[in-house]
């Protein structure tokens, strides 16, 4: 695939998306597989003696849990999930037929990116403007990151 092909179908957050970008939900995974192995668990319990946060241990392989099960193996454009849960925003794309929301005259106005605020601020209408500014091959050199920590 290339490069323009890879950012088009990464638009308009994908390309720095942890569920689909990075390592952290395999690496979770890993993590929590080898603790189970070597049964961490018993260790942390008599170890919680000295090491108080050892106390915390089946949270922490709670969370680990939930973080291996973020993994998103497949982009939004190509039929993922995206948020664990429908998407407003991807739902309006198919039913009117566009690419992606730089297609729509509402834009602008769209409240459909206000549940990934928290996460993004504004990148992801940002970025659908620099698409319909840029088109899909050269806009990834100006987008904003998604993340806000970024």
């Amino acid at each position: 695939m290339a490069a323009g092909d890879r950012e088009a179908e990464l638009t308009a957050y994908c390309g720095d998306c942890l569920r689909y970008a990075s390592h952290v939900p395999d690496l979770a995974r890993d993590l929590r597989n080898e603790l189970v192995k070597v049964k961490f668990k018993n260790y942390a319990s008599v170890k919680s003696e000295q090491v108080k946060e050892f106390e915390h241990c089946e949270a922490f392989l709670q969370v680990l849990d939930a973080t291996a099960k973020l993994k998103c193996h497949t982009p939004c454009r190509s039929g993922g999930d995206g948020c664990l849960e429908s998407c407003e925003i991807k739902e309006c794309v198919l039913a009117k037929s566009f690419e992606g929301c730089w297609e729509c005259g509402e834009l602008e106005s769209c409240n459909k990116f206000e549940f990934l605020k928290p996460f993004s601020r504004d990148a992801p209408r940002e970025n659908a403007k620099k698409i319909k500014e840029h088109g899909l091959d050269k806009w990834a050199t100006h987008r904003s990151k998604f993340y806000a920590w970024l």
